[in-house]
């Protein structure tokens, strides 16, 4: 039996009492996940990603092993849930124009101690101040340096749209203009390098791409490594006592970590291990994170339909954004109906030995997106589900 037809073994014998459509994570596989993150991290701590997880057990799971310390947020509103629910160091990796929470933050002494807010524009300040409402504590600031690698004078850019703030001078200017400024604390930069960290560079069947990519990285690395060094001694020019510098991603822990300049590391996704990251030299994680659903028809040789499993995954349109067919092995998508909202047509010889109500287990495109589809997890130790715990959703929490 192959390991992938055990592991299929596995969690059918674990949520034989339960129905489909269901979610799982595996968790010796989220636990090994960990320990590499840690292992390719070498000694720096690693913040957590918690658009990556979007379930507070985890969170607090991960968070309870060594080389763990922190939770990266995606939106104010779930920074501020984290923090009243007794997560002590937040940092909300995105800018944010929620004005009932930033009075709610200037307004509370431990979330104002605990969150930390993102800001690349002096406008922000001006909206946070103009937000507060009477609050009166000091807003911990970080600045986002912009990881972006620009060729031919900047004809040419590289990496995501995200700060204005390129250069070492622009990113000290930003620094002096926080300083300044009464009510607030700049205590971190932070600077996620997508391109190198959120981009596969071994392409199954596309070996001349997969050369590029890795070319494009290792140019990119350099460049980025001189730059945030410059970067950050600008910064601490003006403010020596800067908390941290965070870097990276789940796809360039290790390139990261090796930086002097940084002092730790964002990453979540290489926990769940979804599909978008099989695409790696540097590193192999296992699949955690699965859902199930039912098969229900049978529409002829070849052929079976399950309920559902038409959930997307954000960015750019296409194929790789959709889950994959995962358990059993050799299953496919109809080419010309690929994964409905509500029915899901496979094919592939296992369908034939596929019966009414078994399950075909699928990999999400990216990581946390899969708990915006389901209320729990069932976590699996071995072929024994040990926890059900909420998602956000199954908190009733939904952020964006």
């Amino acid at each position: 039996m192959t390991a992938r037809a055990a592991d299929r073994a596995r969690y059918d014998r674990a949520t034989a009492h339960l129905d489909a459509p269901l979610a799982i994570v595996d968790l010796d596989a989220f636990d090994t996940n960990a320990d590499d993150l840690v292992r390719r991290a070498a000694g720096k701590p690693i913040r957590v990603a918690s658009k990556s997880v979007r379930c507070r057990a985890l969170l607090e799971r991960v968070l309870a092993r060594d080389g763990f310390a922190g939770i990266m947020s995606f939106t104010l509103a779930e920074s501020l849930w984290l923090a009243r629910s007794g997560f002590d160091d937040i940092l909300l990796a995105y800018p944010s124009a929620d004005r009932s929470g930033f009075a709610e933050l200037a307004g509370d002494p431990k979330l104002a101690a605990a969150v930390t807010v993102m800001v690349d524009d002096p406008a922000q300040l001006e909206l946070i101040d103009a937000s507060r409402g009477g609050g009166s504590e000091v807003v911990r600031v970080c600045l986002e340096l912009d990881t972006s690698l620009k060729l031919l004078g900047g004809r040419v850019r590289i990496g995501a749209r995200r700060s204005p703030l390129h250069s070492p001078a622009q990113v000290a200017d930003m620094a002096r203009t926080v300083a300044r400024r009464p009510g607030f604390k700049l205590v971190g930069i932070m600077a996620y390098e997508g391109h190198i960290a959120g981009v596969g560079d071994a392409l199954a069947g596309r070996p001349l791409r997969s050369r590029a990519v890795r070319l494009m990285q290792t140019t990119a690395r350099r460049e980025l490594a001189e730059r945030r060094a410059e970067v950050v001694r600008a910064v601490r020019a003006v403010v020596p006592d800067l908390e941290y510098v965070n870097g990276g991603g789940t796809g360039s822990v290790q390139h990261t970590a090796a930086e002097d300049a940084v002092t730790e590391i964002a990453a979540g996704s290489g926990l769940y291990v979804p599909r978008l990251f099989d695409n790696y030299t540097s590193f192999r994680g296992r699949p955690a994170a699965l859902f199930a659903q039912p098969v229900v028809r049978r529409p002829g040789v070849g052929v079976v339909t399950v309920l559902g499993g038409g959930y997307p995954a954000s960015g750019a349109a296409g194929a790789d954004r959709s889950p994959v067919p995962y358990l059993p092995q050799g299953l496919r998508y109809d080419p010309q109906e690929g994964a409905g909202e509500v029915q899901t047509p496979l094919l592939g010889p296992p369908a034939d030995d596929l019966l009414i109500g078994d399950k075909v287990w699928f990999r999400h495109a990216k990581a946390g997106e899969l708990c915006e589809r389901f209320d729990v997890l069932h976590l699996i130790e071995g072929d024994t589900v040990t926890a059900t715990v909420p998602t956000y959703r199954g908190e009733g929490q939904t952020f964006l």
